[in-house]
């Protein structure tokens, strides 16, 4: 009989019905979806990869769960919405990390000794608390003492272009520089938090822009997949049928304001936030997809609003701006600046810098961009320093190559070059470039040109130096570099009176 039953089960009978599986077992799945919760990490396919993220928000979109995750160790402007199909389920899930405030702690364990010892401490238990503590702590004769007699009067070390203090916190330019690429704010303050990017897609004339941070769009607009952007009103569609009616019906080939510049390549247009304020409010709008903590938007009457385009035969593309106070108490010359995403990395960006030190030179006022910078606002107005101070102090020690390498003057001009070729002042070349002299300190710290030699402080010119003058002055020349040319600017600086500086409705 046993033998009997044995072929029975070897050996399924025709009519018995047979379950039908896929190969894949149950058991290698490791979660649900009803277990990924906001601040755990899943790995999530990423360009043909499976990368970890971590789980920032979930949301229904259009009937479908969606999640917006970050990327371990990138970029931020990298976080996205993804979908269920790219979450590896066969990796294990890893929970939310539970914070525990040290601070308190700290505080209570610091009151129990100060308590059991009378609020006396030795010598010996300082030093062991410095020790034993994870965050460094402040030596005494920082608190007794503020300035250091010995000190020079010129405290390079302690320059901070940034405006950010930062105690105790030393980085070098290469670690710096890698902070700045890999965290994607405009601050290095860790208690910044942008809110969740909401934008998928970006259709702006005929370029495709995928959003890098959160922008108060209607919340309509939201549940798209892509919303329009008219590149001349920059106005904002969510259906391409709009668009196309919109763009029918409107006749508008430039930014609303008066053309202040123009050469053969570009144009500058000066808008007043008061008098166009739809127009600067959808800038904006669309300038906070790219910028994470300035969220200038509604209150646009405060500011002019400097906007260089492109010219074409459809007419003049707006290619980025930058932002200025009608009335700044700290002397900025710039509060925002930003070239589109589809102009980067064309040199745009130094031009809208050299745009706002020209407007300086007119108005006869030293100038700088309010403080902090974002990360890529920093790399190029480091770039632009650079460029500007190189070219102005291998020319000043060589005046014939300054006669070589400018264009003749017209009639009547003449190329400065004040004062003696040997020597200037930080005070000299901050009234010649309209920089001021912390960003041309930074700027020659940065360089490793600034020396201090039998008691003075002298400024090197090497090879390096040399160098970067060369390529400077070949790129110019092969065209790859534009210049703008001050003779081109038609501009006066704008007054304006009470009433017109009274903002509100």
């Amino acid at each position: 009989m046993a033998e009997k039953d044995k072929k029975k089960s070897s050996s399924p009978s025709a009519t018995t019905p047979i379950t039908i599986k896929t190969d894949s077992n149950d058991e290698d799945v490791k979660f649900t979806t009803d277990d990924i919760v906001p601040g755990c990490k899943v790995f999530v396919e990423k360009d043909g990869e499976f990368r970890l993220a971590e789980i920032l928000q979930q949301h229904m979109k259009k009937g479908r769960i969606v999640y917006y995750v970050h990327y371990q160790e990138f970029n931020k402007r990298l976080d996205e919405w993804i979908e269920v199909p790219r979450i590896d389920f066969k990796r294990a899930i890893i929970s939310p990390e539970v914070k525990v405030d040290s601070k308190k702690e700290g505080k209570s364990k610091n009151n129990k000794k100060s308590k059991s010892k009378n609020g006396q401490k030795s010598k010996n238990s300082k030093s062991k608390d410095k020790e034993q503590s994870n965050t460094p702590q402040p030596d005494e004769k920082e608190d007794s003492e503020p300035f250091d007699k010995d000190d020079d009067e010129m405290d390079l070390a302690n320059l901070n272009v940034q405006g950010i203090k930062r105690p105790h916190e030393e980085l070098s330019r290469e670690d710096e520089i890698k902070k700045l690429r890999t965290s994607g704010s405009m601050t290095q303050n860790n208690s910044e938090v942008s809110r969740v990017r909401n934008l998928s897609t970006i259709i702006l004339g005929e370029h495709i822009i995928e959003p890098w941070y959160f922008s108060p769009y209607p919340i309509e607009l939201t549940e798209e997949d892509e919303i329009y952007v008219c590149d001349f009103t920059l106005s904002y569609f969510g259906s391409k049928k709009q668009f196309e009616r919109y763009r029918s019906k409107c006749s508008m080939k430039h930014p609303p304001g008066n053309e202040i510049y123009r050469d053969s390549k570009i144009s500058f247009w000066e808008i007043d936030g008061r008098r166009q304020r739809t127009w600067c409010r959808n800038l904006c709008l669309f300038c906070k997809c790219f910028l994470d903590h300035k969220a200038l938007y509604y209150d646009v009457d405060p500011f002019l609003f400097y906007v260089m385009t492109k010219r074409t035969d459809q007419g003049h593309h707006v290619v980025g701006f930058f932002s200025k106070e009608k009335e700044c108490a700290e002397g900025y010359n710039l509060a925002c600046i930003l070239t589109f995403p589809c102009y980067q990395k064309m040199g745009y960006g130094k031009l809208l810098i050299q745009f706002s030190y020209m407007l300086s030179k007119v108005e006869n006022k030293i100038g700088s961009p309010e403080k902090p910078l974002s990360d890529l606002g920093l790399l190029s107005y480091r770039a632009f320093w650079t460029d500007t101070l190189v070219k102005l102090l291998v020319e000043r020690n060589n005046p014939n190559l300054a006669k070589k390498n400018n264009p003749p003057p017209l009639d009547g001009e003449e190329i400065e070059i004040a004062g003696s070729t040997s020597e200037v002042t930080i005070e000299e070349i901050s009234s010649i470039t309209c920089m001021t002299t912390t960003d041309i300190l930074h700027t020659l710290t940065t360089l490793q040109i600034l020396r201090y030699y039998k008691g003075q402080h002298i400024i090197v010119i090497t090879d390096q130096i040399m160098t970067l003058y060369e390529k400077l002055i070949k790129k110019v020349k092969e065209k790859k570099k534009h210049e703008l040319d001050p003779r081109k600017l038609q501009w006066t600086p704008p007054s304006f009176t009470a009433n017109q500086l009274r903002f509100g409705w």
